[in-house]
């Protein structure tokens, strides 16, 4: 038999019979009706491991690689040809492939699929669906998986989590209207987008994002009422046509469920002059997740104010394959973004230092939650946060709901130093935080309705904000756009960031200097810019 190449990482070990495994899911032998149904799944290629490298010291050191450099760095061209001649003639249609060819996206019906990677396909059911999935490591012939270090979407029901809760606003909240004027009651529960600005000192400054685009990824696209909605309650200059809605693949998409409200309406808040892209995945699913991906990456060269990009999602790390799996596909793409100067934020979680399989109200063992804890994004923390009377501060303290862990993928970046930080090699999250408990929690219009929202998916599109004011101010000032933002905001934690020193999140307590919970704490908006246009 000729050689073949296994791909371990690339699911999750199933038990040989049928029956309900240790985590709740059923898993029942598959019917010969269902091989004739289909299955998107996707062929990652890694790069060059020397290109691979040069990337890595760079953007640790900050830098933005040159738009024309970045372009030229590609999976090997031989490799990919031969994967897709391969595909083509056994049974596989190839629907797309990523710009730097790293990405081959292709359909197959299951029987196909199961044949041709020799796996036993299955079905498994979790959280009320049914999904074809593998039951064992897919593989491929030796010459042909050469250059491919992954094939992602062969266990659908491992999927991304949204980091949000919510709540329709009852009781005293009820005179918060969509479409009415701003409550008379200032630093109310819940708040708008100007009190979270004062109590983070980026009220009155002099920039609004303008000449930024911030990206949004979701599985959605929100309702441009309410978008309009917001903008009103909270007396804000945004127009309609600052919004640009991207449907990645064009097909029918979910309905809008709160999340990718969230995240527009409070990122054109806090940077009302900036351009907001809501890239729609169309599910969670982590083949949509890295096509999504992908078509952020192809548009950068025409998109050059996209220095910002908000995900709320994750998923704990011990659910994942293994590095080699989905996280070795998210994590080229992010090294791709970040050596292109746009800083990801990704919120950590909303089930605190135990996050379970089904995101938050589930729990599991002590973790990190993956993609905040990838070393090339900021992984972003929560707290709670009272305000006084008049806008000021009165108490912050970490969130319990707040992600935050030790990764079993990555080594310690070389930057991520600062007072308190725990000992050992590998990699903390988050790096920062910000207000996320839903109580009192962050005003959102959702379905023409006042509603409550927190999480750290509140947290991550606010961060987004700030940072589309932070280049506004680097253009201003005659100063390059930031690069991978992690070495320059742990280098100004001592004098633009409040620490949180009380709080726990389980596992972890906030603490003096760096801790699990909420990384070096929250910003000082003023005060970094400030310090960067220095």
């Amino acid at each position: 038999m000729a050689a073949r190449k296994v791909f371990e990482d690339s699911v999750v070990p199933l038990p040989p019979g049928d029956g309900v495994t240790a985590g709740g899911m059923l898993v029942a032998a598959a019917t010969p009706h269902h091989g004739n149904e289909t299955l998107n799944v996707m062929f990652s290629l890694g790069l060059a491991p020397e290109d691979a490298a040069s990337l890595e010291a760079r953007v640790a050191r900050g830098e933005v690689v040159p738009a024309a450099e970045l372009r030229a760095i590609t999976a090997p061209a031989e490799a990919r040809e031969r994967l897709t001649a391969w595909l083509g003639s056994h049974g596989f249609r190839v629907d797309h492939v990523s710009e730097d060819g790293t990405s081959v996206y292709a359909t197959a019906t299951v029987s196909d699929i199961a044949e041709q990677l020799q796996v036993d396909m299955t079905r498994v059911t979790s959280d009320g669906v049914t999904y074809n999935a593998a039951r064992d490591a897919p593989s491929l012939p030796a010459e042909v998986g050469a250059g491919v270090q992954a094939i992602i979407g062969l266990q659908p029901f491992l999927h991304a989590n949204k980091h949000s809760r919510q709540m329709v606003l009852e009781g005293p909240d009820q005179d918060v209207e969509a479409t009415g004027p701003a409550s008379p009651v200032r630093n109310r529960p819940p708040y708008l987008v100007s009190e979270v600005l004062a109590a983070y000192g980026a009220a009155g400054l002099p920039v609004t994002g303008a000449g930024q685009t911030i990206a949004i990824l979701i599985d959605t696209l929100p309702d441009l009422a309410d978008l309009e909605a917001f903008w009103r309650r909270n007396a804000l200059p945004v127009e309609p046509s600052q919004v640009t809605m991207i449907n990645v693949q064009g097909g029918v998409l979910p309905p809008p469920s709160g999340e990718e409200t969230l995240d527009v309406e409070w990122a054109s808040g806090v940077a009302p002059g900036a351009h907001i892209r809501v890239y729609a995945a169309g599910s969670l699913f982590f083949v949509d997740i890295d096509r999504a991906l992908d078509r952020i990456i192809a548009d950068l060269p025409s998109q050059p104010g996209m220095r910002q990009l908000s995900i709320s999602l994750g998923r704990g790390e011990t659910y994942y394959g293994g590095p080699h799996g989905e996280v070795a596909t998210q994590h080229q793409k992010f090294l791709r973004l970040a050596a292109a100067g746009v800083n990801v934020f990704v919120s950590s979680g909303d089930s605190g230092s135990n996050p379970g399989p089904g995101g938050h109200g589930s729990t599991g063992p002590t973790q990190a939650e993956y993609q905040s804890s990838d070393p090339v994004v900021i992984g972003v923390g929560g707290t709670s946060l009272r305000l006084e009377p008049d806008g000021t501060v009165g108490t912050e303290v970490a969130w319990p709901g707040s992600g935050g862990g030790t990764s079993i993928f990555f080594e310690r970046p070389v930057w991520q130093s600062a007072p308190g930080m725990p000992a050992g090699t590998r990699r903390l999250v988050p790096d920062v935080s910000l207000v996320a408990d839903p109580h009192p929690g962050a005003l959102v219009v959702l379905g023409g309705t006042s509603t409550r929202v927190g999480g750290t998916s509140w947290s991550a599109p606010v961060w987004a904000g700030f940072c589309a004011l932070l280049n506004e101010a680097l253009e201003r000032a005659g100063k390059p756009a930031l690069g991978f933002a992690n070495p320059v905001f742990y280098g100004l934690a001592a004098t633009c960031f409040r620490d949180i020193t009380s709080g726990t999140n389980g596992a972890f307590t906030a603490s003096a200097g760096y801790d699990q919970v909420t990384g070096i704490g929250v910003p000082d908006v003023g005060a970094l810019v400030a310090a960067l246009t220095a």
